[in-house]
């Protein structure tokens, strides 16, 4: 009997976690639509801002000789120092999505470290803080809060301090790492050299754009173009793993409701042989306790 009861307290346990699950993959899923539709909109202007600093980039080297604020587009062979600014979620329960980003930037730090690199980190997302805190490697900046709630100020101020590091000459390099929205059942790893903005590839860019650029003397107009380009850069890397968490976390909690689903049915098949055994042993001890009074 008291294993019946086993039984039938670990049902009601497991349907009341099935329960959980499936509301908050309810959640998720109201929460991916808005998520979605934002990380859609935000990756159509930074798409295009990418393709304009890239062809300016690549122009820019006709007028290398008279413009003077070019350090953004000097590309370095031997860099000494790079900041990466990664982020995660500040909830767990997403399946591998923080662990993806995680793995990326690990990766990342030991291919620097094997070149002599100095590596300067930069987190944003409580799993990847804890994370990394619990294996003792510093962290420059920690920003809780943000992933979870991104806007655009937000995104300024944290890319505001890397980019005056590298204009300062602190750094050489600026990475920005996030996990990506694809849609509903994937997401990617999205890997952004921020600064120095390096030019295309492709030299049919000469031919093919229909971009005129000329350099101006205080190149105000290119900083301001380049200001937008890091922030929005940040800002859609927030909103992009925004969007990417919700989708992950969906598919998660969709994944263990069905597994609670199994586990339940499980469950009651053992409850009815236990129920089945335990009848047939009080059956079996009354037609013996009848055979011994004859």
């Amino acid at each position: 009997m008291s294993n019946l009861k086993d039984i039938k307290r670990k049902i009601k346990s497991v349907q009341n976690t099935q329960k959980t699950t499936r509301a908050m993959k309810l959640v998720s899923t109201a929460k991916l639509r808005k998520a979605e539709e934002a990380a859609r909109h935000s990756r159509v202007y930074a798409l295009k801002i990418n393709e304009v600093l890239s062809e300016i980039a690549y122009k820019i080297n006709q007028y290398r000789s008279v413009n003077t604020e070019s350090k953004f587009f000097d590309v370095k062979e031997n860099i000494e120092k790079v900041d990466i600014i990664f982020v995660t979620a500040d909830k767990g329960l997403c399946g591998g999505f923080n662990i993806q980003t995680i793995k990326t930037v690990r990766n990342m730090i030991n291919e620097f470290k094997a070149k002599k690199v100095k590596i300067r980190l930069r987190a944003v997302g409580k799993k990847g803080i804890e994370f990394f805190s619990f294996q003792g490697i510093n962290l420059l900046e920690k920003y809780i809060g943000v992933s979870s709630s991104p806007t655009y100020e937000k995104a300024q101020n944290i890319i505001k301090d890397a980019i005056d590091d590298f204009i300062s000459g602190t750094t050489d390099k600026v990475i920005l790492v996030h996990n990506g929205y694809n849609n509903m059942i994937s997401q990617q790893i999205r890997i952004n050299d921020i600064v120095p903005v390096e030019p295309p590839k492709l030299v049919e860019i000469e031919t093919n754009s229909l971009m005129e650029f000329e350099p101006s003397d205080d190149g105000k107009i290119l900083n301001e173009l380049l200001t937008k380009y890091f922030e929005y850069s940040m800002y859609y890397a927030l909103v992009d793993s925004l969007a990417a968490e919700h989708s992950a976390r969906m598919q998660a909690m969709d994944n263990a409701t069905n597994n609670a689903k199994e586990r339940v049915a499980q469950l009651k098949l053992s409850y009815n042989k236990a129920r089945q055994e335990s009848i047939t042993t009080e059956l079996i001890e009354i037609i013996s306790g009848v055979e011994s009074m004859k």
